[in-house]
Parts: C-alpha cells; structure tokens; sequence
C-alpha cells in the first residue's frame, strides 16, 4: 500500500470506523457497509428519472435490459474503484494527479469539477420540481430554497459517517418504498415485464434513449467518491484484511447497487404501464408525468408518492455529490476549503445557471437543461473510468492485487462501450446545437472545445502506455533522500546549481554535480513548486505541496551538510523554466545540473521542454545528468 504522509482522503474521518474492534461477527461485517449506498444515490438521481420515464412511456418494457447492463456496468467499475482505494491507500484523485502531468490533471480536474456541477444541477432541478409539485412553490422559490441544504452536510459531517451512511439509506428507503406502492398501484403484467430483459432497440430513437441510460446510469463523480469512502474504514496492511476488506465491499456494492436498479426499473415499469400501455407515447418531462399519474392510476397518493421520491432522490444525491466535490478537489490540487466555502462553491455554480434560465426563458426549458446536465456527465465519464482501468491493472502499485487479464478485458470492453455511446451521445447534440445557430463564431468555439477534449481523451487513454513507467515524478513522498546522497565522491568544481524534481533522477543530478564541482564549492538545490496555489499565489501559498516541498528541502540540505558539504535550498514557484533560470542567474551559478526526462523523438516534444528552453535562458552550462 502507498503511504502519503498527511494526505488522506477525507482527512477528518479516515479510518474512522474500525470493522475489527470488539462486537459479533455480524457487526464487524456491518462495519464494512455503508460506503456503496452512498455511492448508490448517484445511481437513481433526478437526472435518471428523465430517462427511465422517456424510455418507459415510448417503449415499455423493451429497454429494461438496458438497465441490466448499465448495472453490471456500474458493479465492475465501482468494485474497481473501492479496490484502488483499499488497496493503495489512494483515491482516484490523487492517482491521477500522481501519474499524468500537471497540464493534464489542471484540465482532468476542471471536467470533474464540471461533472459535479452538472450532477448538482440535475439534483437542484429534481428538488426544485419535487417541491413544486408537493407545495406549488414556483421553480424559481424552489431552486433558490436548495441553497439552503448547503448546511445538512455540514451538520452530517459532524455527527460522523455512521450517522451520515444511515441518513443516505433513509432516504433510499423512501425512494424504494414509494416506488413500490406506485408499482403496487399500477400492478404491471409480470410476463411482459421478463420480456423486457431480453435485449432488443427497434428503431434509432431507442437506440438513443439507451445511450442516455447508459450515460445517465454509470456517473463518473461516483468512481472518485468510492475509492475515498472505502478509506474511512480502518484496514490493516497484511493481505489478509485487505482481501477481507475487498470482498466485503464488493458484497457492499452488489447490494447497494442492486437496489438503486429495482428503482431504475420500477421508474421504466410505472412509466410502461401507466403511460405506454394507455397511448401515452410521449411523456418526457418529470411534470407530465406527475401530473398523468393521479387520473390513470386512480389514486391521488401516485402523485404525492411520486413527489415525495423525487426530493428524497435530488437530497440525497447532493449530499453525496458534494463530498465527491471535495475529494477531488484535495486529490487533484491538494487544496483544501473550509466546507462551507466547498459547498457554497458548488451550489452557487449550479444554482446560477439555473435561475438565468427560468428568468430567461421559463419553467420549459427545465427538462432541456435535465437532459444538457447528463450530456455534460457523459463527456466527462471516459476522463475518470479510463485512469481508474490503468490504475488498478498497476502491477507494482496493485502487487497481488491487480486485477486478473479477464477482468482487464472486461473493463475495458465497458469504457469502449461507454466511450463509442458518448461519442455518439456528444456528436448528435453538437450536430443539434450547430443547427440552433448561424454564428461561425459560435460553431468555431464549438470545434475548439470539442477538438480539446478530444486531444486530452487521447493523452488520458496513451500516456500510461507511451510512458512505460510505474513510479510518476509527482509521488515525492515515497523519496528518501538518505538513499539518494549516500555514496557521494569528492567536491571538484566551483559554484554548482542542482534542479531537483523530488524523484528517483536526483540521485544523478547530485552525482554528476559533486564529481563536477571543486573543494569550496557551494551548492544551490533548486525546486519549483508546482501546486494550483504556488501557481497563483507565488512564494506566498501555503498549501500542502508547497510545505511538503520545504520539508523535503530541508532534509535534502540537512544530509548534505552533515557529509561537510555548503549547501542551500532554494523553493521557486509559478514557472518552472523561469524559476530555475531566475534563481541560477540570482546566485551566479557557473554551473546548472538538471536531471535528463527520459523521454526520446515523440515522447520529448511531447513530455520534455524544460531543459532546451532553459539552456537559453542562462549564461552558464548545463549539464545533462542521465
């Protein structure tokens, strides 16, 4: 297992709740399960809601296998996620921020950060209907009154993730309960529904529909908010537990998930049977369906069960949508807000969006921006399932844990499917929104975006393999610089800087250096911090890279000088070419040493630009330590 020093996911209840303290054998296997149902809200969302009922009333009960393999779908790809997590001690987050290069995860963090916001639209947008149609609030009261939950997971915070995981399953247990007394109302036809399962798209708009399940079903918040939950067990270390810790919470995952596709499918079996088999083709907005509900049914309770369901699926996804957005916000920056600031900062990027577009254009586009949220999803979903697959198939991080060759295959098989859907999900909107509009201007930022994503899409999927490397640059942690400066040779030359990156390549870099130098020689060991708030802020953030980086200096200077060598440590921030060329000219260095990136033709356009454009900047050699 890895082990990151003050760097944990969900730092304030990490291993929090210990499955093999003292009680029965029952509890201590209860211990373990909590994590998946909180995963599982994500699952029967107000976002999914549109699509099961679309789906329910156009075609019955023909897409239900639908359901069935987005649920294998999102059974795989979370027991991978909660394995990460056991396994290395890491979160998705923090593995990709680990492995790709900092341009990359800035843009990786964005299109999560744009995922949970689109999450929390669709959410905002479920409560706000759901209120509406229980009080007759308008939607506009509605969605500025959602605001007001940013306190409930603070307060749940508090109480622990006991209390938090038993609040979620509350909840879940409204939402299957009302939908079992509104199938109990409608009583569908058993055999036709078994029909359903039996895989069949009788024209192209099912066919589109069943790419809105897929992509409304599998959300990509949830892969990095597994692989952190599962951390707020207290595991041991030995293969023992750690196989005992994945079991159970596969067994979690089966039954969590489980039950958030009986409520998928009682959503596709209510809307078949009420809407479909009565003439009602076309039922697509969460109201309509309401409304119809009460007279078809015969019962005003459908209507008011229906309602009560739809704010209990948009409150809890919330709660869970926000934590997501905390963990990847640590994982990807190291930054961390004070919650309040968090949630607010999430709430208000959904909430905005949404009060422009009731004042603008009205309660009708309400379903529009139901089904842009889940397309936003969508595009996003190969950027955290592709990372997740390269992770967990990491023989040297996973050791005996990596996954098997027909599990790899599988997985694989699923982001292709998922990422064939996508694209196609993606391409047909694009080809709607080029139809909308006659500006050029609009369409070019529209290839831009698209043109992007795309090139990053392919970096996230190759880089891994191009690379061929196990350990990234960025896992500085793992460094022990006593085994780095343990056999150095004699000083030999003058005034000598060394561009550290913190990893395994500074061994040469202090090698090369001391046979260079000369007796007297100073040494100057340079690092450019890199963080999100280096990068603002300069040489006044304080986040957690830049205080790990000093200590990581200090202990660097700290050997050196006991071996009787001058040295000092100097910290750039912002831009490493700038940084490194500044500080050498600053000291009249007559020698910079930097580390080789090892990468060769493609891979050095692509990976390596520091050292050429740092050669130009400085009047004194660089020497090349490979």
């Amino acid at each position: 297992m890895t082990e990151h020093i003050n760097e944990r996911s969900l730092q304030d209840v990490h291993a929090s709740i210990d499955p093999g303290s003292k009680g029965s054998k029952w509890k201590k296997v209860f211990a373990f399960f909590g994590p998946a149902y909180l995963v599982s809200v994500g699952y029967m969302d107000p976002g999914n809601w549109a699509t099961d009922i679309a789906g329910g009333s156009q075609f019955g009960y023909m897409l239900l296998w639908v359901l069935l393999m987005s649920n294998f779908m999102a059974l795989l790809l979370q027991s991978l996620s909660a394995r990460l997590g056991i396994v290395q001690g890491r979160d998705l987050a923090q593995c990709s921020r680990d492995l790709y290069p900092p341009y990359v995860n800035y843009v990786l963090y964005g299109l999560a950060e744009i995922a949970i916001a689109a999450c929390d639209l669709a959410e905002i947008l479920g409560m706000a209907i759901g209120l509406n149609l229980l009080f007759g609030l308008s939607m506009l009261t509605g969605v500025l009154i959602t605001l007001l939950d940013t306190f409930l997971l603070l307060y749940l915070q508090k109480l622990g993730m006991r209390k938090m995981e038993a609040f979620i399953i509350g909840l879940i247990t409204i939402i299957g309960g009302c939908f079992l007394t509104e199938i109990f109302f409608a009583k569908p036809d058993m055999n036709k529904v078994a029909l359903g399962f039996i895989p069949h798209l009788p024209n192209h708009t099912a066919l589109y529909i069943a790419i809105g399940i897929i992509g409304a079903t599998v959300m990509p918040h949830n892969l990095y908010l597994h692989s952190a939950l599962v951390q707020t067990r207290k595991i041991g270390k030995d293969v023992a537990s750690i196989k005992k810790a994945i079991r159970f919470n596969i067994l979690d995952s089966a039954i969590a998930l489980n039950i958030a596709f009986l409520v998928n499918a009682a959503i596709l079996i209510l809307a078949g049977t009420v809407f479909f088999n009565t003439g009602n083709h076309n039922i697509a907005s969460i109201q309509d369906a309401h409304k119809l509900l009460a007279p078809l049914l015969g019962s005003k309770w459908a209507a008011i069960l229906f309602a009560i369901a739809l704010v209990a699926a948009g409150q809890s996804s919330t709660v869970t949508g926000t934590l997501a957005g905390q963990i990847i916000m640590e994982g990807y920056l190291h930054l961390r807000l004070n919650p309040i600031a968090r949630r607010l900062i999430t709430r208000l990027l959904a909430i905005v969006p949404a009060v422009l577009v009731i004042v603008i254009a009205g309660d009708s586009k309400l379903d529009d921006m139901l089904v842009f949220s889940q397309v936003l999803l969508s595009m996003q979903l190969a950027f955290a399932v592709i990372p997740l697959i390269h992770f967990v198939s990491d023989k040297v991080k996973m050791g005996q844990f990596t996954i098997s060759n027909t599990t790899k295959a599988a997985s694989w098989l699923i982001a292709g499917i998922i990422l064939v859907l996508n694209i196609k999900l993606v391409a047909d909107n694009v080809q709607q929104w080029f139809g909308m509009t006659n500006s050029i201007w609009l369409k070019a930022l529209i290839v831009i975006v698209v043109t992007f994503i795309s090139v990053v899409l392919l970096i996230t999927i190759f880089y891994p393999f191009i690379l061929k490397r196990h350990e990234s640059h960025k896992q500085i942690h793992k460094i022990v610089p006593a085994d780095l400066v343990s056999e150095i040779g004699q000083i030999s030359f003058s005034k000598v800087a060394l561009a550290l990156d913190f990893s395994d390549r500074d061994k040469l870099v202090l090698q090369y250096a001391i046979r260079l130098a000369k007796e007297g020689t100073s040494l100057i060991l340079v690092h450019i911090v890199e963080s999100a708030s280096a990068t603002v802020m300069g040489n006044k953030a304080e986040d957690f890279e830049t205080q790990n980086d000093q200590t990581t200096m200090n202990e660097y200077v700290a050997l050196l000088q006991a071996k009787g060598l001058n040295v000092t440590g100097v910290l750039g921030f912002k831009d490493r070419i700038s940084e490194i060329s500044r500080i050498v000219n600053e000291n009249n260095c007559d020698l910079l040493v930097i580390g080789s990136h090892g990468h060769k033709t493609a891979k050095d356009w692509l990976f390596g630009e520091t050292i050429n454009s740092v050669r130009h900047k400085i009047n004194v050699p660089v020497f090349i330590a490979r």
